[in-house]
């Protein structure tokens, strides 16, 4: 492949490592036909654990997205099999959520016709519960703790530091956020 491209640090990039991580590399090129470029970075670190020090990671550039992995062991051949073997299962749901938006536009454009079909015949939604509860004062990260131990996907509170109401969320990349109103 002439995208690549080999990094090495403190390690001594031999021809036999060479000619391996291209012949890895390459079966990339089935999977992904539109690579923009690939870069390994191979190291030794000083790491306690001696089955940690070789350090494998692979970046693959391809139109509007990187996709990185990156895996230690004892060895470096070990090392560059896992990350292989991580980098696979990142390119099977990069390939996955193209196929999903394409699909996924067809059914929404087939559930927003279903929707304004099913507007027209029944009533706009109406609120069927209201729930009160009383708001107490306390700091963003106490806010968390309290909707993580409710299982809830969001919490309303009085922030401590400035008295204002605020909501902190889950959001769908594992994070938190908070939202803070301006009056």
């Amino acid at each position: 492949m002439e995208l690549l491209d080999i990094y090495t640090r403190n390690l001594e990039l031999t021809e036999r490592l060479r000619d391996y991580v291209e012949s890895k590399i390459d079966r990339f090129e089935r999977y992904l036909s539109n690579i923009e470029s690939v870069r390994v970075d191979l190291s030794e670190t000083n790491a306690r654990n001696s089955s940690r020090r070789m350090v494998a990671q692979i970046t693959i550039y391809v139109p509007r997205a990187i996709l990185r992995a990156e895996e230690r062991s004892g060895d470096i051949f070990a090392a560059i099999d896992a990350v292989m073997d991580k980098m696979y299962r990142r390119v099977e749901r990069y390939k996955g959520r193209k196929l999903d938006r394409r699909t996924s536009a067809a059914q929404v454009i087939a559930a927003a016709m279903e929707q304004e079909t099913v507007e027209q015949a029944s009533i706009s939604p109406e609120i069927v519960r209201t729930k009160e509860f009383e708001v107490s004062s306390i700091t963003a990260h106490d806010a968390i703790e309290q909707m993580e131990l409710l299982g809830h996907h969001f919490y309303v509170f009085l922030d401590g530091t400035d008295g204002r109401l605020s909501v902190v969320y889950r959001r769908e990349d594992g994070n938190y956020g908070l939202l803070k109103p301006i009056y």
